[in-house]
């Protein structure tokens, strides 16, 4: 399990690498979801390993919000408001 956790938190910095050096902004944007995707299976895998269940709590939370800003990160990028 503690392997799991080390090659996700390793994806996590190559994802912050790409956020960094991305060359638009269409890379960025999906780096950082993928890593909010990675953040959760860290805190999943937190949550089985130290029998912790508010960890479940915050992966939820952490996934809906990177969901809601990836829908307005896209709207953004598309040149559309919001109320559209």
């Amino acid at each position: 399990m503690s392997v799991l956790i080390i090659i996700l938190l390793g994806l996590c910095f190559l994802c912050l690498l790409r956020v960094a050096l991305g060359p638009t902004l269409a890379d960025r944007m999906v780096a950082i979801d993928i890593m909010g995707i990675l953040v959760v299976g860290v805190c999943t895998l937190l949550a089985v390993k130290l029998e912790r269940e508010f960890l479940i709590d915050i992966s939820l939370a952490w996934v809906f919000l990177s969901f809601i800003g990836t829908i307005a990160l896209a709207k953004y990028l598309e040149g559309k408001k919001f109320d559209e």
